[in-house]
């Protein structure tokens, strides 16, 4: 299991398009990955969750993943919500 903190730099945050690219990214990898904001835990690759969670910049998150390819999985969406923007936001 992998699992790292990371800080949501996005300056729309985590919501509409930023989310949809983000569990698009997630859908990548066959791990089990987790996003926790405040104690909720969702499912990285569920729009619903993730947008649940309402994240904007500056919020602090965990991402976890479980599985044969976790430790991209995580090192890839914490450097996703490490940018200020996304490319087709």
């Amino acid at each position: 299991m992998s699992k790292c903190p990371a800080v949501v730099r996005l300056k729309t945050g985590l919501h509409a398009r930023p989310a949809a690219l983000f569990v698009q990214e997630a859908n990548k990898f066959s791990s089990e990955i987790f996003v926790e904001k405040d104690e909720k835990k969702v499912n990285a690759k569920s729009i619903m969750g993730i947008m649940s969670l309402a994240i904007s910049t500056g919020t602090e998150i965990y991402i976890s993943a479980e599985g044969a390819d976790a430790d991209q999985a995580v090192n890839a969406l914490v450097a996703l919500v490490g940018k200020e923007e996304l490319e087709n936001q």
